[in-house]
């Protein structure tokens, strides 16, 4: 059984490895690269511009030809907040140079873990399993004029999207996830990808030490308290400065049945200031 990739501890210990991140560049860009510093959670300071922007994994090649972004959406994200990401990476690039040309190729990939709710500019609901953006102009006849080759794919491996006519070397990353993901379905990794092979071995609940384990639960806990967060509609950035917004915060956790544990992760409140929370919200009621 394959630990969830949609956990973020799960997620960057399998694409931090070097045989991974390497084979699932050449199956979604075609290119060969060679990368020997795999960065998560990269920023830039200062910041790029007023978001300050934190990319899951990141990484640029030995021959600073490329710089390869990997992302995942956990919840219901604007496809528009990626966008920025990738945007801001051109940017940086800008930053450091004293002419207009950009040196190295941006690659970003993003990977859907979970169902959203995005709807295309027509109200349509966004229903496919592989879509991308290559930032390439198109004459009047349609065909596209090659200027650059910067790229971003986003992948989604929700079984109600999946097409049979799929490239194999899509598919083959799709059926990682969906095997993670999902329980009791009857899917055969293809092994002969030494990416995937590797990824499924570093990925396997049973040989996970003790360490991991415990991160993955943590991680499981911040989501938890995040959701909670977002669907209360408390801004985030309250929960890391202002103890008013830690304490509206523990509230809401408490009042959803978490456990100071959970709380404590994402908080940073001691025990007993949630047990007096606790004690306040049980003596209102």
């Amino acid at each position: 059984m394959l630990a969830p990739l949609d956990n973020e501890t799960i997620f960057k210990k399998v694409f931090t490895d070097n045989e991974v991140f390497q084979q699932f560049v050449k199956d979604v860009f075609d290119i060969e690269i060679v990368v020997s510093k795999i960065e998560t959670e990269k920023r830039f300071v200062p910041p790029i511009a007023n978001i300050d922007i934190k990319i899951d994994i990141y990484a640029e090649t030995d021959d600073h030809r490329f710089i390869i972004e990997i992302q995942k959406i956990d919840y219901d994200y604007n496809f528009n907040r990626f966008l920025n990401y990738f945007v801001s990476l051109l940017i940086e690039q800008q930053k450091r140079g004293e002419k207009y040309e950009i040196p190295q190729t941006i690659l970003g990939v993003v990977v859907i873990t979970r169902p959203y709710k995005i709807d295309q500019l027509t109200g349509e609901p966004v229903r496919a399993n592989v879509m991308s953006i290559d930032f390439n102009p198109r004459d009047l006849d349609d065909k596209m004029i090659m200027l650059w080759k910067h790229k971003l794919v986003f992948l989604n491996p929700n079984p109600k999207y999946q097409k049979p006519d799929t490239p194999q070397k899509y598919q083959d990353w799709l059926n990682l996830f969906r095997l993670s993901l999902e329980k009791n379905i009857n899917l055969t990794l293809n092994t002969n990808n030494k990416g995937i092979a590797k990824a499924a071995k570093i990925a396997e609940l049973d040989s996970l030490d003790a360490s991991t384990i415990s991160e993955m639960h943590i991680s499981s806990a911040k989501k938890a308290m995040i959701k909670i967060v977002r669907n209360e509609g408390i801004e985030e950035g309250k929960i890391e400065g202002k103890i008013e917004g830690k304490i509206e915060a523990a509230e809401k956790g408490i009042n959803a049945g978490l456990t100071n544990e959970v709380i404590k992760i994402m908080t940073e409140l001691t025990e007993e200031q949630l047990d007096e929370i606790r004690n306040k919200l049980k003596n209102n009621k």
